[in-house]
């Protein structure tokens, strides 16, 4: 009879266990599916602030039912649902607990897939980014990339990354092989082997035959990738001319990699290697810990011809605030300090994210990104991490 008892208390616990997340899911499923709308809607510029804020707010009210230890880290910054007003008000998670806990909003058993970083900052220590719904990054994706690169025509993707399939965890991957087959219809591909080789033999041949097409190409690699390509063009004193409209796509990652130059340089070269203009190469700045990226266009001062970066340009549903680097509080726009992204498309895991990025807040919209932070500046976020950990016990 006890053990029959003790049946009925664990199998009552499981039922009220399984209860709790299936409500849990369901708002995330309602959400997930409000969100992929919003997301599938044109871009025709940024979103008034209360359709921000209603969403944020929204998320952050799912995140601290869902998260406990969210909930916690909230709570003891004196953030909870019953008193949130904004988006600004939402407390972010750093990025550096990517890589010490899961950052789970939902069952971890219905995790799609695990997207991981590249480990390069800090060691081989390697953050994860817990994914519950794919559909959500697939919208971010088509939704932006379609607003800078095919609005007006479909140019084929050539990508130096490996593909998703040589590389399973790579959101970088994911996001190019989404591209490139939803939108420039699986004309294109990767041009990076399984080891991590540049098939040199193959892009140039394949570009060869862009170049007499009539179609345009969208070239997209990392900035570690377009360096060894340069380098390999010039050794082999080669050069092409790429149809009209063709951009070239640089997805950063210079960190701790190859010989130093600057991006302005780079660009200078690949502009004039691939005979485009220069303001036809545009920086992606993301994140693993994010699904949704920024663009940046350069373009060419008149009275000097040197180079500028115009800023990185979110979606309407990716928004920043540029914090203090000891206190965490929000700094206006033309002052330097730490980025924070607020990512609508990050409804399964953080959507509020304190990075280690440092950068200044444009007049409008957009950011300016100025490089990394050193230890010596890392106190708000040293701070915000002892918050979260000691919200894990």
């Amino acid at each position: 009879m006890e053990i029959n008892l003790r049946e009925k208390k664990e199998g009552k616990a499981r039922f009220f266990k399984r209860e709790f997340a299936s409500l849990k899911m369901s708002d995330f499923t309602n959400m997930a599916t409000e969100l992929v709308d919003a997301f599938e809607e044109p871009i025709t510029g940024p979103w008034d602030d209360d359709v921000f804020s209603r969403f944020a707010v929204k998320i952050f009210g799912y995140q601290y039912r869902s998260n406990p230890s969210y909930a916690k880290y909230a709570k003891k910054r004196g953030v909870t649902p019953s008193n949130i007003q904004d988006w600004k008000e939402i407390p972010p998670v750093p990025t550096l607990a990517f890589k010490e806990f899961p950052i789970i909003s939902g069952d971890l058993g219905a995790v799609e897939t695990v997207f991981t970083t590249s480990g390069t900052s800090r060691g081989s220590h390697q953050g994860k980014h817990h994914i519950l719904d794919l559909s959500l990054y697939r919208a971010s994706i088509v939704g932006s990339m379609k607003h800078h690169f095919y609005s007006e025509q479909r140019p084929a993707l050539l990508a130096l990354v490996q593909d998703p399939i040589a590389s399973p965890f790579s959101s970088l991957s994911f996001m190019l092989g989404e591209a490139l087959h939803t939108l420039s219809m699986g004309r294109g591909g990767f041009y990076v082997d399984k080891d991590n080789r540049i098939q040199y033999e193959k892009l140039v041949s394949n570009l060869r035959k862009f170049e007499s097409s009539k179609g345009s190409v969208l070239f997209a690699g990392t900035a570690f990738a377009f360096v060894h390509w340069a380098d390999w063009l010039e050794e082999k004193g080669l050069c092409f001319q790429l149809p009209k409209g063709s951009t070239i796509m640089e997805t950063g990652g210079f960190k701790g990699r190859s010989r130093v130059i600057s991006r302005l340089d780079l660009y200078e070269t690949l502009a004039s290697l691939h005979h485009i203009p220069v303001s036809s190469i545009v920086s992606e700045y993301g994140m693993t810990e994010m699904l949704s990226q920024f663009y940046e266009k350069t373009s060419r001062v008149p009275e000097t011809g040197e180079l500028k970066h115009l800023g990185h340009q979110p979606p309407p549903w990716l928004r920043s605030l540029v914090l203090d680097v000891n206190t965490l509080a929000p700094l206006p726009a033309g002052k330097e300090g730490v980025l924070c992204h607020f990512d609508l498309a990050n409804l399964g895991s953080a959507m509020a994210i304190l990075t280690e990025d440092v950068g200044v807040a444009l007049d409008g919209e957009g950011i300016r990104l100025v490089g990394r932070l050193d230890g010596s500046e890392e106190r708000g976020c040293s701070l915000a991490m002892d918050d979260f950990y000691s919200n894990q016990r």
